[in-house]
């Protein structure tokens, strides 16, 4: 079978396995959502934190409530690391110096998880089970919460109630991301992936020392870490270290783990405000963008310049033999459209328009389909943006699910989708500006510059995955990163929080023959046409300088 049939089959089966979750998952979190109910444990849980799950917040109420919560694990997972070597199950580890915590610390908490440190290294099994893997869960169960208060302010009207936080924060851990991850990892396991709770061994001499190998919970933070799009790896080579993804077929389901939630999530958004077409419409465009990225991503790494390319079956240079170029594009494209960051291959060698393939997915604002919950919520300010602009075209006040567009929701968007390039781009221009921070890159030139643009497109979309070539791990990138990882997280929350209070508050608009049809393949392309345009005029320029001209110098 040629390398080329076998990436295609890959992403025909992804597609498949993905169509027949879509229905179930989206239906049951919709339910989850919507359920008056609470679970026995979900009981002990409130009465634990001294919540009530029955009171209406909203949004500044909310808002308090995702701020709170965050600003504690914060706190927390920063004091766990800084005491590491106090601890137990720290496996001989020294504690974490302050700014590397710090940046640990923001990087777990926003979803982000992106790693200046060698897991296997640095981490002991307190830190990495006790800290790093309950943020996987609960960072992915606060952004579903945004999006679901965000569908509650379409769905809602002439009330500014958004729901309960803490419910909300509870049900998307216990009911939705503990149970398919559980399945996750039993599966995980069976495909070869370890998990344990092994010290260090070592595993044979080599010349000129030695090498050893520690063991871990590996399979179960592995399955959250792709479900709840996250990233952080247990080791270092994070989905390339054969403990973590083993072969071919564990490949497919972290990806289909990637991709599950986010996609199901328009089924939800539809049955939430009573209109499975408008979710349909969502999930087209998020379909479009991810299939188009998916399919250019193979076609550039699948290209032969040369006798060591035709050899190999494509650019196969930073990728793991076992999963070739195919299961390598599937997952790059599949990690930097959400915000997962995890990697089965090196980004940084792939070829100069492949590269740029994962730096703009991430810059899209990681809505195709974006992360747990962030996805849902990033494409439907872009559906806003796109119903405004169409309501400029036609003269007509734009409206969206019955809303109107205002001044209001439309100067709330616009903060939304310029807050994150502008930290992009300003952290970029002082690390480039400044003496010391480029010495931190490999390479000069255009790949150079390529390493911190990338860098901090990961931090600020809260992505995590690195470009290589990189030393981040400096007071400089730990701290900076650090701050675009918090500000691009919860910045942005501010504003769709405080647009989904103003959408509930307004009575519902009704239809009339001049309404536009947000659930026809019109808005579709027109979703699709403004992505692409309002970010490629944000970050044309920065591309040009890195990632387009090493394409077009190679």
């Amino acid at each position: 079978m040629s390398p080329v049939l076998a990436g295609v089959l890959q992403l025909l089966a992804l597609v498949v396995a993905l169509g027949l979750a879509y229905r179930p998952l989206g239906d049951y979190m919709a339910a989850v959502y919507s359920s008056k109910k609470h679970l026995r444990v979900e009981k002990w849980i409130y009465k634990s934190i001294g919540a009530d799950p029955d009171t209406e917040m909203r949004w500044p109420a909310y808002l308090r409530g995702v701020l709170a919560f965050s600003a504690v694990s914060v706190v927390f997972l920063y004091l766990l690391q800084r005491f590491q070597g106090g601890l137990p199950g720290s496996l001989g580890f020294a504690s974490i110096d302050p700014d590397q915590a710090f940046n640990t610390a923001a990087s777990f908490v926003a979803n982000t998880n992106w790693q200046s440190y060698y897991g296997e290294q640095a981490m002991g099994h307190v830190v990495q089970t006790g800290g790093l893997a309950v943020q996987n869960f609960v960072s992915a169960a606060v952004g579903i919460a945004v999006a679901v208060a965000l569908v509650r302010g379409f769905a809602r009207s002439r009330t500014g109630e958004l729901g309960n936080f803490w419910s909300d924060l509870v049900r998307g851990t216990v009911r939705i991301l503990l149970p398919i991850a559980v399945v996750g990892a039993i599966a995980l396991v069976a495909c070869g992936a370890i998990q344990n709770f092994a010290g260090i061994h070592g595993v044979g001499q080599f010349v000129g020392g030695s090498q050893q190998w520690n063991g871990g919970a590996v399979a179960s933070q592995e399955a959250i870490k792709e479900l709840g799009t996250n990233g952080g790896g247990y080791f270092n080579a994070n989905s390339a270290h054969p403990f973590e993804n083993p072969n071919g077929l564990s490949n497919l389901l972290e990806i289909f783990l990637i991709l599950v939630i986010p996609f199901a999530l328009t089924r939800t958004f539809g049955r939430m405000v009573g209109s499975l077409k408008q979710g349909y419409a969502i999930l087209a465009t998020m379909g479009v963008i991810w299939l188009g990225f998916t399919a250019l991503m193979m076609w550039t790494e699948f290209a032969h310049h040369g006798p060591a390319f035709d050899i190999a079956g494509g650019a196969m240079e930073g990728k793991e033999t076992r999963f070739g170029v195919g299961g390598s594009s599937i997952f790059a494209v599949a990690t930097t459209l959400t915000s997962t960051g995890a990697v089965n291959s090196f980004h940084s060698s792939f070829t100069g328009f492949g590269g740029g393939i994962t730096m703009l997915g991430m810059q899209l604002g990681e809505i195709a389909p974006g992360g747990t919950g962030s996805g849902l919520y990033g494409m439907l300010i872009m559906a806003i943006i796109a119903v405004f602009i169409a309501g400029l075209m036609v003269g007509r006040t734009p409206e969206y699910l019955g809303k109107k567009i205002g001044t209001r929701e439309i100067k709330l968007a616009a903060c939304y989708i310029l807050i994150t390039p502008a930290l992009v781009l300003c952290f970029t221009a002082a690390a480039m500006a400044l003496p010391t921070p480029v010495h931190s890159m490999t390479n000069s030139g255009a790949h150079g510059f390529s390493e911190i643009l990338y860098a901090y497109t990961s931090g600020a979309n809260n992505n995590g995955s690195a470009f290589a070539g990189l030393n981040a791990d400096t007071q400089w990138f730990n701290t900076t990163i650090g701050l675009a990882m918090l500000l691009g997280r919860f910045l942005p929350m501010v504003f769709v929080l405080a647009l989904a209070g103003s959408l509930a508050e307004q009575k519902p608009v009704p239809a009339t023959v001049g309404t536009l049809g947000t659930h026809k393949p019109l808005f579709t392309g027109l979703l699709v046409g403004t992505i692409l345009i309002v970010t490629g005029l944000t970050f044309f320029p920065a591309l040009a300088l890195g990632p387009l001209a090493e394409g077009l110098a190679s």
